[in-house]
């Protein structure tokens, strides 16, 4: 019944629907779980694939878990404290999205596939080195502790409503990250189209910049 009531809480209003844009793009930007993911997929096939990914969403509810535990500390030493991390948080927003633009300004393809021939499919080691690729990624976890605050009710549960965060941030991460793996061998040559990968990250800079200003803005 908790679960049900922190859910419930979460999905009202547009803050909600802000979290879904926010974690969908975040997720489908190029970084190290996409390149983990497509390089073990050109590796072993769609299975290495799939298996890469399990690990690498497995490794986000390390991650909220850890952030939840920093959030409830915050909470209970100040009000304040917490609305100052909810600001980074919204900075934080902002300079992903900067970083965005300012690859498409030096002509960089983020989205970059192996050379070789296919290896052998070893499950435990498509969820292993998934798993660590995030759950060691510093990156990771600055974006869990800088971003979910701003989706946290403080009268509500920090844990329980990170994991469930954590959960939808799985479902969308894994439905992509499957979809690149299937996709890598038919579209190798357009996930390397320099324009698709400059033409992509302008959108999502542009999305990104707005979502970390309306948040900066919005009331106390």
């Amino acid at each position: 019944m908790m679960a049900f009531a922190e859910i419930k809480r979460m999905m009202d209003g547009q803050l909600f629907i802000t979290f879904l844009i926010a974690i969908t793009l975040l997720t489908v930007t190029p970084g190290v779980d996409t390149m983990v993911t497509i390089r073990n997929s050109a590796r072993g096939g769609w299975q290495d694939g799939f298996a890469t990914s399990t690990g690498i969403c497995l490794g986000l509810f390390l991650h909220a878990t850890v952030s939840a535990l920093g959030i409830s500390v915050i909470l209970l030493q100040s009000a304040n404290a917490f609305y100052v991390l909810k600001l980074i948080g919204a900075c934080y927003l902002i300079w992903l999205g900067l970083s965005s633009l300012r690859g498409v300004f030096k002509g960089v393809s983020l989205f970059s596939l192996p050379e070789g021939g296919a290896r052998p499919f070893v499950l435990w080691r498509s969820l292993r080195e998934g798993f660590l690729s995030n759950a060691l990624n510093p990156k990771t976890a600055l974006f869990y502790m800088a971003f979910l605050p701003q989706f946290i009710d403080p009268a509500g549960s920090a844990v329980l409503q990170s994991l469930i965060l954590a959960g939808i941030h799985f479902v969308i991460a894994m439905v992509w990250q499957c979809g690149l793996a299937l996709a890598v061998n038919s579209a190798r040559q357009w996930l390397q189209n320099k324009r698709v990968s400059q033409s992509f990250n302008s959108v999502s800079g542009a999305v990104l910049i707005y979502l970390g200003a309306r948040l900066a803005l919005a009331e106390r």
